[in-house]
């Protein structure tokens, strides 16, 4: 409403105006020259065609929609590919890429200023071991941009430095004046409610502090993309096992024979060095075939490996990929390690995560004996019942 007044005000002259003024004549209007409207033929109101009218109403139009500046966005998301990795490392990031009284948010901590940003790195880097991924970085508004990360950070203070996994995004609202950064809130992927102050966020955090250890012997690589309140998403790197039939899921049928290939029960004798964990693997959804493997140090090559001495065993190289991995407790019993398999399915297909048939159960002690345990689903995905 008030942008068309003020377009009537400029372009139409009130009739006050016309009879006070029959010539045609200039006032000053805010040091601005402009012409008086007069009469033609049957007293119409028209104006002169002169340029400086023309150029005050376009002026007026001008304040009424300022163009909205441009911003480099390809520049700035290159910027964070190349900034974000130093984040907790020497170089740190750069501080004048953010306005002086950027918003940052997460679901436990608030800043307002560059200076309270850059403190909370600090203290971070004094409490843990850091260690910041950034997977991606996109345009996801007119002045926006949002990254995907995953922050892996062990609390060195307790004495069984426990290792705290944060997966989420963050978006970063862009000023478009001076194209810096002026707000970054984080979304974390475990929580629902990700607003300042989370209790549920904090929560998260103390859980992930209690004592939970894995024996400290070698295990497969992976990268964890994303980590829910119900399962975690890894990539995994290849891996060779030693493998031979096993019965059921949850059984030890065939431990002593690939436990015997790794001390010396092989074409060289050679012993191998333990690794974790111990993993019983389902082909198909039936649970028809499973095989139990051990994984080898990846400093082996499978070429360079000792044959089997057994027909039952053989060496094969597991080529990794994108792994749905749910952790739990407890006696492994053939039930519950099922129930914890359909679980796991039904929390990914709820989130849309698309699944392969067959799933993993890795053990991190002797079978039989262990407390912890891991289901893991490869899917597209493999899914992996971790127990631990």
């Amino acid at each position: 409403m008030a942008t068309a007044r003020l377009s009537d005000h400029i372009c139409r002259p009130t009739i006050d105006l016309y009879v006070s003024y029959p010539r045609q004549s200039t006032t000053k209007l805010a040091g601005i020259s402009l012409f008086r409207p007069k009469r033609i033929g049957t007293g119409r109101l028209t104006f002169k065609n002169d340029q400086k009218l023309k150029w005050v109403v376009k002026m007026s139009l001008a304040e009424q929609s300022p163009p909205k500046p441009k911003v480099g966005i390809e520049r700035l998301v290159g910027f964070l590919y190349e900034d974000l990795p130093h984040l907790f490392d020497d170089q740190g990031i750069d501080p004048t890429a953010y306005d002086k009284r950027v918003r940052f948010r997460d679901p436990i901590t608030k800043h307002d200023s560059i200076s309270g940003y850059l403190f909370n790195i600090a203290l971070l880097k004094k409490l843990f071991t850091p260690d910041f991924q950034l997977h991606w970085a996109k345009q996801t508004g007119p002045y926006e941009i949002t990254t995907r990360w995953t922050m892996v950070m062990k609390f060195i203070i307790l004495p069984w430095k426990p290792e705290l996994v944060f997966t989420g995004t963050s978006v970063m609202g862009i000023n478009p004046e001076n194209e810096k950064f002026c707000s970054h809130v984080d979304y974390w992927d475990s929580i629902e409610n990700n607003d300042y102050f989370s209790l549920e966020g904090l929560l998260d955090v103390i859980k992930q502090l209690r004592i939970y250890k894995t024996p400290d012997l070698e295990s497969p690589k992976y990268q964890i993309l994303k980590k829910t309140a119900n399962y975690e998403v890894r990539k995994y790197s290849p891996f060779i096992v030693v493998e031979t039939d096993g019965e059921k899921l949850a059984g030890s049928t065939g431990f002593n024979a690939v436990a015997g290939y790794i001390f010396g029960k092989n074409s060289t004798k050679e012993k191998i060095p333990m690794t974790t964990p111990v993993f019983t693997q389902a082909f198909d959804a039936d649970i028809s075939k499973v095989s139990i493997q051990i994984v080898l140090p990846s400093e082996k090559d499978i070429n360079s490996l000792p044959d089997p001495d057994q027909d039952t065993l053989s060496l094969r190289k597991v080529e990794g990929g994108i792994a749905a991995v749910s952790k739990f407790s407890g006696k492994p019993m053939e039930d519950i390690v099922l129930d914890k398999e359909r679980s796991l399915r039904s929390s990914l297909a709820r989130d849309g995560l698309k699944t392969k048939s067959g799933c993993m159960l890795a053990r991190y002690n002797d079978p039989g004996r262990t407390p912890s345990f891991m289901m893991v689903i490869y899917s597209s995905m493999h899914m992996v019942l971790s127990v631990s």
